[in-house]
């Protein structure tokens, strides 16, 4: 698998890239492309990163697997693309930022629009089988993104975590909280949010404070 990746995070990843562990990765989503059907299309693979450079990201949100529809998956955590029905996780992300900060639901669920304003979307795991969730955790991705996450945590300050459910905050245990902002809620997915601890949380007001108090702007969302 040719890692397409844009240079800043290129130099700063090829470490990762060398290793023995993402070889074996690498050789293994290459056979999936080749005999499943996988999501994202392998060209979106690394969208999180294309769409959102190392020297851009101002803030970090954590997802678990691709979507495993049709047409669903995109590269970027929680979005869809363009004419695809939104799913319950990203309509309960909408309805927490109309409520926090008063802005109508948007028509489509592409976030593409918060990743070139410096979010990173990222998922734990890169790639899934369709119809399949979790089939590809275990391969390698998650020491790729715990990698990934380090080397934010390390190398930048003044970033924005937000971690929802606790996957992503046991994902997040490597961040430096005396360099960062670290905002925890519970999963946006109907099942989690409807016991609580999901709405209400305004952490997009909150970011977008934290980042302003910084000397940086905030995020349209």
């Amino acid at each position: 698998m040719k890692v397409v990746i844009a240079d800043s995070w290129q130099q700063r990843l090829q470490p990762e890239f060398d290793k023995p562990y993402f070889q074996q990765l690498a050789e293994f989503v290459r056979q999936e492309y080749t005999t499943q059907r996988v999501y994202p299309p392998g060209k979106l693979i690394f969208n999180a990163f294309n769409q959102c450079s190392f020297d851009d990201t101002k803030v970090v949100i954590l997802g678990q697997d691709p979507y495993h529809g049709e047409g669903q998956a995109n590269g970027l955590a929680f979005s869809v693309n363009d004419g695809i029905t939104k799913p319950p996780s990203l309509v309960n992300i909408f309805k927490e930022i109309q409520e926090d900060l008063g802005k109508p639901i948007p028509r489509s669920g592409n976030l593409e629009r918060w990743a070139v304003q410096g979010v990173l979307l990222l998922n734990a795991t890169l790639t899934v089988r369709a119809g399949q969730p979790g089939s590809h955790q275990g391969k390698g991705w998650e020491t790729f993104t715990d990698a990934v996450i380090k080397l934010i945590s390390d190398e930048k300050e003044n970033l924005v975590f937000l971690l929802w459910g606790a996957y992503a905050q046991k994902k997040g245990a490597v961040i430096d909280p005396h360099k960062h902002l670290i905002l925890k809620a519970k999963h946006p997915s109907p099942m989690a949010a409807s016991y609580g601890g999901w709405f209400g949380n305004k952490h997009f007001s909150q970011t977008n404070a934290f980042l302003e108090s910084k000397g940086l702007e905030g995020i349209d969302w």
